[in-house]
């Protein structure tokens, strides 16, 4: 990992910490680069729970309790499926902030309707409504899509937790 990487993770988990906060990470896409990027740093165990890869759709029901039926209607690459993800993430976990990425990394699998590069990245947070962002990510490289869908899914968490819990 890069060290800018490292410095930002490092801050990211520093204000986990002095919040209190607790994260888990449900990944398809990114196949546990999240939670390898939050582990990397010694100590996370304070503030990282648990990672869930879930990268097929029978781990995504199984998991974190996706509905098989909303994967068959919306495709496991959706909207819909990340915020189940994240949502599920926060339910089996002891965490606070859970984070989701569903997406098509490449080097095949897209469509007109979801590109190679589309990635959907939630962020779960206990007594708030969920945050989605759908991303499409370039150059199309597989490690540049995992890469940037990484980064992009910290710094959600980030600008969580710099968000005050609404009553």
């Amino acid at each position: 990992m890069k060290k800018t990487m490292i410095y930002a993770v490092e801050k990211l988990l520093e204000e986990c910490r002095s919040k209190g906060h607790r994260l888990a990470s449900a990944e398809s896409c990114t196949g546990g680069l999240i939670a390898a990027a939050l582990t990397e740093i010694a100590g996370a165990s304070d503030v990282f729970d648990r990672g869930f890869v879930t990268y097929s759709n029978q781990a995504k029901s199984e998991m974190l309790g996706v509905p098989k039926d909303l994967i068959a209607q919306e495709g496991a690459v959706s909207e819909f499926v990340a915020r189940h993800m994240a949502e599920g993430a926060l339910n089996h976990s002891d965490a606070d902030i859970a984070v989701a990425v569903t997406g098509i990394a490449g080097p095949d699998g897209g469509s007109d309707d979801k590109p190679i590069g589309l990635v959907h990245i939630a962020v779960a947070r206990a007594g708030q409504a969920t945050r989605h962002e759908r991303c499409l990510f370039k150059p199309k490289s597989r490690k540049n899509i995992r890469r940037k869908t990484v980064i992009h899914a910290l710094k959600m968490i980030g600008d969580e937790i710099s968000q005050p819990i609404l009553a």
